[in-house]
């Protein structure tokens, strides 16, 4: 059960820390929405950058974050975003624990959760998080329901915000009454919407699925914990 007894909840998860987070949290913050950021901390500079189809996709430098990112969801995603499940132990560790420090040093936040870089974990990776205290781990598969998930350490989301199905899910969100509780979670890179060329897409689904009576807007934490 969600805040003031509601059973439908939902919830965004963004990866990478780049400059379109700057237009994604102005279109969340104009609908009154709530998303998890996935921060990698050690790359938190203009200095990373590359190029998708002629996009510009730059990581952003770490000052004035705390404030763009005011009132939503900071996560860890690994202090320099490599594949988890091919390092050693003790460089897993690292990559986890010291994110999980430096964010919640410079957001001066408790943080609970993660996105796993590229979506892929091990056991090994699985036991980390726990011994972190860190609640949930999300991965890159994508459920296409709504309903409740038990495993949060290969935590799925509903969909990814290109999918085909996206704006249909939310229909069906909408004019959902269940008799126990949902979960309609999204992620993706807000990279993407410059990539594709359709941030319409988003604004028309925040406009569509924002400011409902019967649902929780909530981050990730506030949604799966």
């Amino acid at each position: 059960m969600f805040p003031n007894n509601k059973l439908k909840a939902l919830t965004f998860s963004y990866d990478d820390g780049i400059e379109q987070d700057r237009r994604l949290i102005k279109l969340f913050n104009k609908y009154n929405l709530k998303a998890t950021f996935n921060l990698n901390s050690g790359m938190l500079s203009n200095t990373y950058q590359w190029d998708i189809k002629g996009v510009c996709v730059k990581r952003m430098n770490a000052k004035g974050l705390k404030e763009l990112y005011q009132g939503h969801e900071i996560a860890v995603h690994g202090y320099s975003h490599p594949s988890l499940e091919k390092l050693d132990v003790d460089t897993i560790r690292n990559e986890i624990e010291l994110d999980k420090m430096n964010l919640q040093h410079m957001f001066d936040c408790k943080i609970r959760g993660m996105a796993y870089p590229f979506g892929t974990c091990d056991h090994r990776v699985i036991q980390v998080l726990k011994e972190n205290h860190i609640g949930y781990g999300r991965v890159v598969e994508t459920t296409q329901n709504f309903d409740i998930q038990t495993n949060l350490l290969e935590l799925k989301a509903s969909c990814h915000h290109n999918d085909v199905n996206f704006m249909k899910l939310a229909e069906e969100f909408v004019k959902l009454k269940p008799a126990e509780p949902k979960i309609f979670s999204i992620w993706g890179h807000s990279y993407e919407f410059d990539v594709e060329d359709n941030w319409e897409v988003i604004e028309k689904f925040c406009e569509f699925i924002s400011n409902r009576e019967d649902i929780f807007y909530g981050t990730n934490s506030e949604v799966f914990l």
